[in-house]
């Protein structure tokens, strides 16, 4: 897990999260990414801990708090929604218009479903905004590559807000069109984060490369790589001041 770090400082780290692996430990056991958390000590006497999460099939930017402070002041961030968020999904199809939002309540599915969520009037405001970066059209289908922007942190919020707009993501099995255990992950990526965790500093911004599965479509959409922020900056060791 030290090969994924993107960045550390005193109070938090951010990671890039690879997909397929859940982000904690589930009623049933197996691997998780806290399992590694204790090689991400560097000198503290605790594993960092969770400030946020994302969907076990999601890749990309995930922020660890390093100590019970931190973590409480990440905790605050993130309620009060000024953690920024940046996806990259790649959808079947294409929005109608370049850019745009979503506003769709959202609730559970039914208790038997566990996290599965719908299209709710009653439950719980979840807001998206959307743009679209690029597209395709193959002898596979349309594809679109979207930067999509949470401003609400429902559970499958945007798996759900794009199947409902009729552009699913690529390799969703529960809310588009994909297979179960299909030989397609999800296409959905959670590019980058900013956090204003200092209150002296600019707020800490972080990029993950895009993941080695999503690079085929993002390409054929327009994607060039290229050095990301995240890529280009170094990570310091000596960076471990703990701001208050």
């Amino acid at each position: 897990m030290l090969s994924r770090l993107l960045y550390r400082d005193g109070l938090m780290l951010v990671i890039d999260k690879p997909a397929g692996l859940s982000v904690h430990r589930g009623p049933k056991g197996g691997a998780s990414l806290e399992d590694y958390f204790e090689a991400l000590r560097f000198g503290l006497p605790r594993d960092p801990a969770l400030a946020h999460r994302l969907d076990k099939d999601t890749s990309g930017c995930l922020v660890l708090g390093r100590h019970r402070k931190a973590l409480a002041k990440l905790g605050d961030l993130f309620k009060q929604r000024r953690v920024g968020k940046t996806y990259w999904a790649v959808v079947e199809g294409r929005p109608a218009t370049d850019t745009g939002r979503i506003d769709m309540p959202l609730g559970k599915r039914d208790d038997t479903r566990g996290w599965w969520m719908k299209p709710d009037p009653n439950g719980q405001p979840a807001q998206t905004d959307w743009r679209v970066r690029g597209e395709a059209n193959g002898l596979t289908g349309r594809f679109t590559w979207l930067e999509l922007e949470p401003l609400t942190g429902r559970t499958h919020q945007l798996r759900v807000h794009c199947a409902e707009m009729g552009w699913p993501i690529v390799g969703d099995p529960v809310y588009g069109s994909a297979q179960r255990n299909g030989d397609t992950p999800l296409h959905l990526h959670a590019r980058g984060i900013v956090v204003p965790i200092s209150n002296n500093k600019p707020p800490v911004s972080v990029e993950a490369p895009v993941p080695a599965h999503m690079l085929e479509k993002l390409a054929a959409c327009g994607f060039v790589e290229t050095l990301s922020r995240a890529q280009g900056a170094a990570v310091m060791a000596g960076h471990d001041t703990v701001d208050q």
